[in-house]
């Protein structure tokens, strides 16, 4: 097979090899981004900032007369005022920090993907396919930030935190974000396409890893619930959940469906379940890929996929017991994210195969 049959063929090589390093830096990117998310949640700095200013709001505050400003702003919203009076100026510039980094680094991410689409198009030399394909990129990151805003507005008026269904919705995001950019990546990446198969056993790691990265993404928005409702701070033993398989009050909630998304014990039970199930998920495709004949390139990644399973898993399992400490937490988080990375590349070589 020839480089003609690959992906963008129009693509010149050296501009090919460019434009796949921008992509996967940037994927790296937003693998940080997730996790900074996360780790801004934990800390509960969130809502630290109250205005949402794109341009202005990449300087912080310089002097005492600034700080006491922000600080005032916060002040007067239901977070500082039911959970949070008394606190210091110091203990809110720490808070202030984790929010101020995570929208510094979004910046940065818009930066870094906007100036070289820019070079790249006025030099010439983009396909079509792949113009539509960045310009999709583009659109989806500028949403994301009109989106991440809208969550922070749930928590400033009523509530003391932020809606777990628009925390849920920015991860989602995200995830497609990242999920777009390293499949994009990866078709840049290839130097060559995998030989065609008619392996049977192949075809069904094909389904398999594709059910994967629906599954994996799943967990991680279950997994944004979790940390939504501070659910990792309750019911902190495995594999029981006071004492029962099944928790008492899992359906405490009419109508039923809201105990999905609203009720603490059943979304952090549903948690559990989509993640084991997602442990069994890839025990099964790698049983079944392990002695068929897979393309070049496309092994490491099913070998890879276990172990990423089971130390996500066990990363799980300690986050809960330990009473979801925030650095512990994270790595959960990223974890999600790399577990989605192995999926997504599995399937990735495995639907380019031509199986």
């Amino acid at each position: 097979m020839t480089d003609t049959a690959l992906p963008y063929p129009e693509l010149a090589p050296a501009r090919r090899r460019a434009v796949a390093w921008w992509l996967g830096v940037w994927s790296v990117m937003l693998l940080l981004i997730v996790v900074i998310g996360g780790v801004t949640r934990l800390t509960e700095s969130g809502l630290s900032i109250t205005e949402w200013a794109p341009v202005t709001g990449a300087i912080p505050p310089l002097t005492e007369e600034a700080w006491s400003d922000v600080f005032r702003a916060y002040q007067q919203i239901p977070e500082y005022q039911q959970l949070n009076r008394g606190m210091t100026l110091a203990e809110f510039k720490n808070i202030f920090f984790w929010e101020y980094l995570h929208r510094l680094w979004a910046r940065l991410i818009g930066v870094v993907f906007f100036v070289p689409l820019v070079y790249f198009l006025v030099r010439g030399g983009l396909p079509r396919g792949l113009t539509w394909r960045l310009g999709l990129l583009l659109a989806l990151t500028a949403a994301q930030g009109a989106l991440g805003w809208f969550m922070v507005m749930s928590g400033l008026a009523e509530r003391t935190d932020v809606s777990q269904y628009r925390l849920a919705a920015h991860l989602g995001l995200a995830l497609i974000i990242y999920v777009v950019a390293v499949w994009t990546a990866a078709d840049l990446f290839m130097r060559e396409l995998p030989r065609a198969s008619t392996d049977r056993d192949l075809r069904v790691v094909l389904r398999f890893a594709g059910f994967l990265v629906g599954l994996v993404f799943v967990a991680a928005i279950a997994g944004a619930f979790v940390a939504g409702l501070d659910g990792g701070r309750v019911y902190n033993t495995f594999p029981l959940m006071g004492g029962r398989l099944v928790p008492s009050g899992y359906m405490a909630i009419e109508p039923w469906w809201r105990n999905v998304f609203e009720n603490v014990i059943a979304v952090q039970f549903n948690h559990r379940v989509i993640g084991i199930v997602t442990l069994f998920a890839v025990a099964y495709a790698w049983f079944r890929g392990v002695g068929a004949d897979l393309p070049s390139g496309v092994r490491r990644w099913l070998d890879l996929l276990p172990l990423v399973a089971v130390g996500q898993v066990a990363l799980g399992v300690a986050t809960l017991l330990l009473v979801a400490p925030v650095w512990l937490a994270a790595l959960h988080q990223a974890g999600a994210v790399i577990l989605l990375t192995a999926s997504l590349l599995l399937f990735h070589g495995l639907a380019r195969s031509r199986i």
